[in-house]
């Protein structure tokens, strides 16, 4: 059956996280999900088990692949590992947005690819009480504002926010930064623990928040059909960016 172009739009905006131990489990699984418009997200874990590898592999089959290193180093180390990921074919990948230094170096590190960097500005995990335990004085709304400010003023593609900050980044920022939100839960989620997520939101919540793609897990990967669930998602997705709200910064 032919897909539609708003099917094909919202799978695009899909990140699937392929958090697995194994690179053969997790490309063999990506397969079976059959949705190759969608962006599979390769995490640490897996970078640690075989899944440089397996970014070449899916790069080279077409695959858009999102390599979430969340780089944070010395200069020197993260231009350099970030040139070396791009080689590799991703289209996307993370670095910390703590500081400049950091985010100049990235964007050396990419010149002359088509790798897009995205900011990392507050994981999805931290509260509030976290931060004034670093010392940090400002909220999370304030802390992801600031940071992704700085991966603007680099040139930096995009960042990722939880889907509560959402809303401000595109007030703020508008076309200038894409936004990806993880600590996505379907609605028949929503009563079950959000595991070590604390700042979360439904797909269509995101996306009429503002969010550019959203990244979704366990929801996919723990689904006695991962292929449904995954398409479930996409529906969501596709009702949201049907909506004529979507997107609307709160003034």
């Amino acid at each position: 059956m032919q897909q539609s172009s708003l099917e094909a739009e919202a799978e695009r905006k899909l990140i699937v996280a392929l958090d697995m131990p194994d690179a053969g489990e997790a490309h063999d699984f990506w397969q079976r999900l059959a949705i190759p418009n969608a962006v599979c997200k390769i995490g640490l874990e897996l970078l640690m088990a075989g899944g440089v590898d397996l970014v070449r592999r899916l790069a080279a089959s077409g695959a858009r692949v999102f390599v979430d290193a969340k780089l944070f180093d010395i200069a020197n180390t993260v231009e350099r590992a970030t040139a070396r990921v791009a080689d590799l074919g991703a289209a996307f990948l993370t670095v910390h947005a703590q500081d400049s230094q950091t985010l100049e170096a990235a964007v050396r590190g990419r010149a002359g690819s088509a790798l897009k960097l995205l900011g990392i500005t507050l994981l999805t995990n931290t509260r509030p009480d976290d931060l004034s335990r670093q010392g940090i004085a400002l909220s999370s709304r304030d802390l992801v504002l600031r940071r992704a400010g700085f991966a603007a003023d680099a040139g930096f593609d995009g960042i990722v926010s939880s889907p509560w900050e959402a809303r401000d980044v595109k007030a703020t920022f508008s076309a200038r930064l894409a936004l990806v939100c993880p600590g996505i839960r379907p609605k028949s989620e929503q009563a079950i623990a959000a595991d070590d997520q604390a700042r979360t939101a439904t797909p269509g919540d995101a996306l009429r928040a503002g969010a550019d793609y959203i990244v979704v897990g366990r929801p996919i990967l723990r689904a006695r059909d991962p292929a449904d669930a995954a398409r479930a998602i996409i529906g969501d997705i596709a009702e949201a960016l049907s909506a004529p709200d979507r997107a609307r910064p709160r003034q």
